[in-house]
């Protein structure tokens, strides 16, 4: 991964250019040399802010009726218990 750091003047000028150096790191951009906004690779912006669902969430999902799941059947079996 490469970071990058433009001033916002630098990155007006070569947005471009930033846009290429996104898809290999974030690049940082200044407004009087300290860091002011984050550009990254809309994909990369996906990994960091994915968010676990749990299964009722899952099984909410519009379309989820077209998805085949078969999970094994789990047989659960009591025993004695041993107050010794």
């Amino acid at each position: 991964m490469t970071i990058t750091t433009l001033s916002s003047r630098e990155f007006n000028q070569r947005a471009s250019e930033a846009k290429r150096s996104a898809n290999n790191g974030p690049v940082f951009i200044t407004d009087r040399g300290r860091p002011a906004h984050v550009l990254m690779s809309f994909e990369d912006y996906q990994r960091l802010t994915r968010q676990r669902r749990n299964i009722a969430d899952a099984l909410a999902m519009p379309g989820i009726a077209d998805i085949e799941f078969e999970p094994p059947r789990v047989a659960i079996e009591t025993r004695p218990t041993d107050f010794s």
